[in-house]
């Protein structure tokens, strides 16, 4: 009989498997033990950030590390590729996000010759999350203008009047500030009357967000020579190579946002005047 000195045939068996066999997909469930393989951290999944594709594990000291999610990690000796959570659906609501109480059914009013103007599209985005729903019922109508720099120019587009009011929302809006000047030389305008502007003190209205939602004490402070988005993503770990690793933070923030509850006073009572503005009866 002969004797097979080389054994038996690798082509007979799968020899690319790895020896820990092949990566299985789990969901990053809070509380699983897992370990990162470029790294070596090993640690309990406490947070799963779906919008920044990130999971935050804490080792046995209580110190967390946030890695992207996907492959390269381990579950009890076991390859596994993490993905978030399956979605839960959502609850009847009571109430609107403005803490109005919700009427189900009601249709969308037709919308007002009046409107509110935010200056960017996150703003826009921020006030349609809380107040959409009132918005809806009032018809009014909010269009983000890209900065206040030509607002005039926007106005005289529109021709306020007493039908036709124009409520103004703007970031930074402090003594001393470009914007306040605008602000000043439009209500001193013939259109004036009917226009008005408030702002919020914020640099951008991320900050109207409370830094807690998001597990922070405070926003992080930004050198002026560094763009102030890119550098809140960078101070906080988050990804900032491009417009869209800040359009993912943003939609990373917004989804800790559910209610008015969620975001500052100085916010809030803002929107609230903007809305009783443009759509109280002519007087």
């Amino acid at each position: 009989m002969a004797i097979d000195r080389y054994g038996s045939d690798v082509l007979n068996t799968d020899w690319r498997a790895p020896k820990r066999g092949r990566a299985v997909e789990i969901e990053a469930d809070k509380g699983l033990v897992v370990e990162e393989v470029t790294t070596d951290w090993c640690g309990e999944i406490v947070a799963v950030e779906r919008d920044l594709q990130t999971v935050t594990l804490e080792d046995r000291r209580g110190k967390r590390r946030t890695f992207p999610l996907g492959p390269g990690f381990l579950l009890e000796g076991v390859p596994v590729i993490l993905r978030p959570p399956t979605r839960k659906g959502p609850a009847q609501k009571t109430h609107t996000a403005s803490g109005s109480v919700a009427v189900p059914g009601t249709k969308a009013r037709v919308a007002r010759a009046s409107r509110i103007f935010v200056e960017g599209r996150h703003d826009a985005e921020l006030v349609e999350k809380v107040w959409g729903d009132d918005l809806r019922i009032e018809g009014v109508v909010v269009e983000y203008i890209e900065g206040v720099d030509d607002l005039a120019g926007h106005l005289q587009d529109f021709r306020p009047g007493p039908e036709r009011r124009v409520g103004v929302l703007v970031d930074h809006l402090v003594a001393g500030s470009k914007e306040s000047r605008i602000a000043a030389s439009i209500a001193k305008s013939p259109a004036g009357k009917h226009v008005l502007i408030v702002g919020h003190p914020y640099i951008d209205v991320w900050q109207a967000v409370k830094p807690d939602r998001l597990g922070l004490q405070q926003w992080p402070r930004i050198p002026r020579d560094i763009e102030w988005k890119r550098g809140i993503c960078q101070s906080l770990g988050w990804p900032h190579r491009d417009q869209a690793d800040i359009a993912r933070a943003w939609k990373h923030i917004l989804s800790k946002v559910s209610s008015y509850a969620d975001l500052e006073p100085a916010l809030l009572g803002r929107v609230e005047e903007l809305i009783d503005f443009v759509t109280s009866p002519p007087g």
